[in-house]
C-alpha cells in the first residue's frame, strides 16, 4: 500500500472517529498529522508544523477579537442600524446587500479572507438581532465572495486566467467571471428560500434595538432556524416553547429559554469617540486588504491594539469571545491537508485520474477532487494546482478548454463555505456562541453536498456541452 493511500484512509478515519466520539476533529487531524508524519512520511517536527497556518490562525483570532471589541463598544450595532435605515427596513434584502457588499470586495481585488472577516461579524450581527437564519446570512456572504472572485482583477481570476495563459490553453476571462457570478446567485436563490428567507419577505424594521424582530419583541418564526433560544432545534416556536409543524400541528413540547436582549433606549445610535475610531479601523483594514496588500489578519491585531490602549473597557471579555475551538478544528484540518499535499496525496490522485481514457469521466473526476479538497484546503492552491492537471485532456481535443476550466474555477470555489475552509471558518467563528454548534453542522453538510452537486452540475452546464 502506498504512502498516499495510507494518507487517504487516515483522513477518513479521523473524520469517522470525530463523528462517533467526543474526540475534538482538529485535535485528532493534528495527531494523525504527527502519527502519519512520523511512521509512514518520515517527517520532523519542523516538517509537521511548516503546514501549520500561520496565517490562517492570525486571521481568525484577529479578526473575532477585533469584532468582540466592535460587539462590546457598539459599533456592530451602529453599523447594523445603518444596514437597516439603508433598505428601508426590508430585512429580506440585507443578506443579498452583504452578498453584493462582499462580491464587489473580491471583484475588486481583496482576497477571500479580507473581504468575508470584514462583512461576516455584520451580517451575522444583524442576523442575530432580527432572527435571521445564520446559515442563510454566512452562506450568502461566503457565496457573494465566490461570485466576485472571478473578475479579471479578483484574486481567483487572475490566478485561473494566468495559470491558463501559462499553458497556451483557450480562455474567456469574461465569460469565467459572468458564469461564476450567475451559478452564485441562482445558488443564493436556493439558499434564501431554503433557509427561511421566505418568512423575512414583507417583513420591516423600524430601527435596530439590539435584539428581537426590531420591535422589541424576540419572537422568531423561522422553519430553518438553529436551536437555542426561542426556535428550538429544528422547528420554528409556538407559544410556551412548543415546537410547531408548518401546518400548526404541535409537534413535541421542549423546554425553551426566550430571553429577549436589552432594547437600548429609543434615541438613535451614535458615534462616539471609540465607535468613530473602530471605524476608521475597519475602513483600514478595508483600505489595506484592497489596495496595500497587508494582512487582514495583522492588521486586524493592530486595529485591536490600539483600541484596546484608548477604550479599555471594550476589550472586557473579548479574548473569550474568540472561536477557540473553531481555531483548532480549522487549523488542525488544514495542517494535516497541508501534510498530504507534501507527500504527493493529491498529485497523485490527479495522475490517477489522468489515466482515465474516458476524457469526460476524468474531467468529471477533476472537478470532483478540485471540489472535494478546496471544502478543506486553499481554493487558491487547488486552481493553480489541478488545471495543469487538466492539461492532458485539454490538449487531446476530446474536452473543450473553457468549459473545463469555468467548471473546475467554479466547483473548487463554492465549497468555499465548507467551515473546514477560510471563508466558513470565520461565518462559524462570528456566529454567537449558543448557535455556533448549528452553523458548523449545517455548513459542513451544506459543504460535503455542494461539493459533490456543484461539480455534477458545472459539469453538465460547461463540460458536456462544449465536448459535443
Amino acid at each position: 500500500m502506498s504512502d498516499q493511500v495510507i494518507s487517504i484512509i487516515a483522513l477518513v478515519l479521523v473524520f469517522a472517529i470525530a463523528t462517533f466520539s467526543a474526540v475534538h476533529l482538529g485535535a485528532l487531524a493534528l495527531v494523525a498529522a504527527f502519527i502519519v508524519g512520523s511512521t509512514v512520511a518520515d517527517e520532523s517536527t519542523d516538517d509537521l508544523f511548516s503546514g501549520f497556518p500561520g496565517d490562517l490562525f492570525v486571521v481568525l483570532v484577529g479578526v473575532t477579537l477585533l469584532f468582540a471589541i466592535a460587539k462590546n463598544n457598539g459599533t456592530v450595532d451602529w453599523l447594523v442600524d445603518a444596514a437597516v435605515k439603508a433598505v428601508r427596513g426590508r430585512i429580506a434584502l440585507i443578506p443579498w446587500v452583504m452578498f453584493l457588499v462582499t462580491a464587489v470586495l473580491t471583484a475588486v481585488g481583496a482576497v477571500t479572507p479580507a473581504a468575508v472577516g470584514i462583512v461576516a461579524p455584520i451580517g451575522l450581527g444583524f442576523a442575530a438581532a432580527y432572527g435571521i437564519n445564520p446559515v442563510l446570512m454566512g452562506l450568502l456572504i461566503a457565496n457573494g465572495a465566490s461570485a466576485g472572485g472571478f473578475s479579471p482583477i479578483g484574486v481567483f481570476g487572475s490566478i485561473t486566467n494566468n495559470v491558463v495563459e501559462r499553458n497556451d490553453l483557450p480562455g474567456n476571462p469574461a465569460l469565467l467571471f459572468t458564469a461564476s457570478f450567475l451559478f452564485n446567485v441562482a445558488l443564493c436563490v436556493i439558499v434564501f428560500f431554503a433557509f427561511g428567507g421566505r418568512r423575512l419577505l414583507g417583513q420591516r424594521a423600524q430601527r435596530y434595538k439590539g435584539g428581537g424582530d426590531g420591535n422589541g419583541s424576540s419572537e422568531r418564526h423561522d422553519d430553518a432556524a438553529p436551536p437555542g433560544g426561542p426556535d428550538g432545534p429544528g422547528g420554528p416556536a409556538g407559544p410556551g416553547g412548543q415546537l410547531v409543524e408548518a401546518g400548526g400541528t404541535p409537534r413535541r413540547t421542549l423546554a425553551v429559554a426566550t430571553t429577549t436582549a436589552p432594547t437600548p433606549p429609543d434615541e438613535p445610535l451614535r458615534l462616539d469617540g471609540p465607535r468613530t475610531l473602530t471605524l476608521i479601523g475597519l475602513l483600514s483594514l478595508v483600505a489595506g486588504a484592497l489596495f496595500f496588500d497587508l494582512d487582514v489578519g495583522l492588521m486586524a491585531l493592530t486595529v485591536t491594539v490600539v483600541l484596546s490602549l484608548v477604550s479599555p473597557k471594550s476589550v472586557k471579555g473579548a479574548v473569550d469571545r474568540c472561536a477557540w475551538s473553531t481555531v483548532l478544528l480549522v487549523c488542525g484540518i488544514v495542517t494535516y491537508v497541508s501534510q498530504m499535499e507534501r507527500m504527493g496525496t493529491i498529485d497523485y490522485l490527479g495522475k490517477q485520474v489522468a489515466s482515465i481514457q474516458a476524457p469526460l469521466v476524468g474531467a468529471l473526476l477533476i472537478c470532483l477532487i478540485g471540489a472535494l479538497v478546496s471544502a478543506f484546503a486553499s481554493t487558491t492552491g487547488m486552481l493553480g494546482a489541478l488545471i495543469p492537471l487538466a492539461v492532458p485532456f485539454l490538449l487531446a481535443g476530446e474536452v473543450g478548454a473553457v468549459g473545463l476550466i469555468t467548471a473546475l474555477a467554479i466547483s473548487a470555489s463554492v465549497v468555499d463555505a465548507s467551515p473546514f475552509s477560510t471563508s466558513g471558518a470565520l461565518i462559524t467563528a462570528n456566529t454567537p456562541a449558543d448557535q455556533r454548534d448549528f452553523v458548523f453542522r449545517r455548513l459542513m453538510a451544506w459543504g460535503l453536498g455542494i461539493s459533490v452537486v456543484g461539480p455534477l452540475v458545472t459539469w453538465g452546464l460547461f463540460v458536456v456541452p462544449s465536448s459535443l
